[in-house]
């Protein structure tokens, strides 16, 4: 399993050898709109009331929310890697914030009882 650091790293090195180099910010910001979308179109299907129009497994649902959970994953790393941001910094000062203010907001909360 790789680090959120190493795929940074991994993401960059992809882009600056196969993929030329880097969208714009705004084109990337466009992009990820994209891919939410997707993850948006299929978790309605697959959760909420819609249907897909042709029958596929429940396997092959997972296999394309995954691939489009991969994508939005890949689009956040790479405006990530333009801005600067260090990722595995964010995430951890993140959890670190959520975790001070909601330590007992949430289990304090009758409607999650």
């Amino acid at each position: 399993m790789m680090s959120i650091k190493e795929y940074q790293i991994e993401v960059d090195h992809w882009i600056k050898t196969i993929g030329v180099r880097y969208f714009s910010e705004l084109t990337n910001m466009a992009i990820l709109t994209e891919e939410v979308g997707e993850v948006s179109r299929l978790m309605s299907r697959m959760y909420g009331e819609q249907s897909f129009k042709e029958s596929i497994s429940e396997e092959q649902q997972k296999e394309k929310l995954a691939d489009e959970l991969a994508d939005v994953m890949w689009v956040v790393t790479c405006l990530a890697n333009q801005t600067g941001i260090d990722l595995e910094s964010a995430m951890q000062a993140n959890i670190l914030k959520k975790t001070n203010r909601d330590r007992n907001r949430h289990i304090s909360n009758p409607k999650l009882q």
